[in-house]
C-alpha cells in the first residue's frame, strides 16, 4: 500500500509506502508511551489533542522511517478494522489532513516495504531557523523491566484474559485491596495502587489514566495505570496489578469487600472507545 506525499527534509515530493498505523486517542493509544494519553502526546511533541490523531507508519523511497500524524481519526480506525478482519485497504489521508511528518517510529515494527532499502533513519537536517532538527522517534526501551515493560505486560494481559485468569484457582492466595491483606504486608504497594486509584474516583486523572473497553455482556475490562503500576481488571472479577518495583510480577487481587464498588466507580469515570 502506498500512503500521500508528506512534506520532509529529504524530499518534498516522496511517497510515504504504509506499513501499519495506530489510534492516539484519549481511549486507544499506545500505552508503552505513558501511562496516559497526554503522555503519550508529549513523547511525540504533539498537544493533547482532544479528538485524537492517527499516526501512519511507514518508509518513504529511500526506505527511510517516517511518522505520519493525521487528525482524521475515523479514517484511521477504518483502516485498523479492515486490517484486522484481513481485508484490503489503502490508506491515503488527504494532504489537508496532515498534522506532522515525524522522522522515525515510536514503536517496534517487525515488517518492512518491499522492494525498499531496509527500514533506516532519516539523517537529521536543520530547521529553517538553522537549528539542528530533533532525533528521529525511537521505541521506548523495553529490554529491561520498566515502566514501558510493564505497560507492555499489563497490555498482554488485557488481551489473553482467560489465560491469565485459568491461573488462579478457588485455592490462591489473592493480595486483598483491604487494609489487611492475605498475603501480608509484603505487598504494601498493592495497597498503595488501591489508594491512588481511590483518589482517581475523587479527583479524575488526565485523560487515559483509566480506560474502559467492552469485555462480555454487560462486562468491561478495565486498565488504569500510574506512577509505577498498572492495573487489570473485569468489572464482574477479579483485578491484576503491576509493579515497577517488582520485577515481572503480576500480584493479583481479590475482589473482597471493596473491589467491586472501586471498580464501578472507575468504570463511570473511564473514557471509552468511540
Amino acid at each position: 500500500m502506498t500512503g500521500p506525499d508528506t512534506d520532509t527534509a529529504e524530499s518534498a515530493e516522496d511517497a510515504l509506502f504504509v506499513l501499519t498505523a495506530v489510534l492516539l486517542t484519549p481511549a486507544q493509544f499506545p500505552s508503552v508511551l505513558g501511562d496516559d494519553y497526554p503522555q503519550a502526546c508529549a513523547a511525540l511533541g504533539l498537544e493533547p489533542y482532544a479528538d485524537g490523531y492517527g499516526l501512519v507508519l511507514g518508509q518513504d523511497g529511500t526506505g527511510a522511517r517516517w511518522t505520519v500524524v493525521i487528525d482524521d481519526v475515523s479514517l484511521v480506525a477504518v483502516a485498523i478494522a479492515s486490517w484486522d478482519c484481513g481485508m484490503e485497504y489503502d490508506l491515503s489521508p488527504d494532504e489537508r489532513t496532515v498534522v506532522a511528518g515525524l522522522p522515525g517510529w515510536p514503536l517496534r515494527l517487525a515488517v518492512a516495504a518491499s522492494g525498499l532499502p531496509d527500514p533506516h533513519d532519516p539523517v537529521p537536517g536543520n530547521t529553517p531557523d538553522g537549528e539542528r532538527e530533533p532525533p528521529p522517534l525511537a521505541p521506548p526501551d523495553t529490554d529491561e523491566w520498566g515502566p514501558a515493560q510493564r505497560r507492555l505486560g499489563a497490555d498482554e494481559i488485557a488481551l489473553q484474559w482467560a489465560a491469565w485468569r485459568e491461573q488462579i484457582d478457588d485455592e490462591e492466595t489473592f493480595v486483598a485491596p483491604g487494609d489487611h491483606p492475605h498475603a501480608g504486608d509484603s505487598h504494601s504497594g498493592v495497597r498503595r495502587v488501591i489508594e491512588e486509584l481511590h483518589g482517581y474516583v475523587n479527583a479524575p486523572p488526565p485523560p487515559g489514566r483509566v480506560r474502559s473497553t467492552f469485555a462480555s455482556g454487560e462486562t468491561r475490562t478495565l486498565r488504569a495505570d500510574g506512577p509505577g503500576w498498572s492495573v487489570v481488571a473485569r468489572t464482574d472479577d477479579i483485578a491484576f496489578v503491576l509493579l515497577d518495583d517488582e520485577p515481572g510480577e503480576v500480584l493479583p487481587v481479590g475482589r473482597g469487600p471493596e473491589l467491586p464498588g472501586l471498580l464501578e466507580a472507575l468504570d463511570r469515570i473511564a473514557v471509552r472507545p468511540a
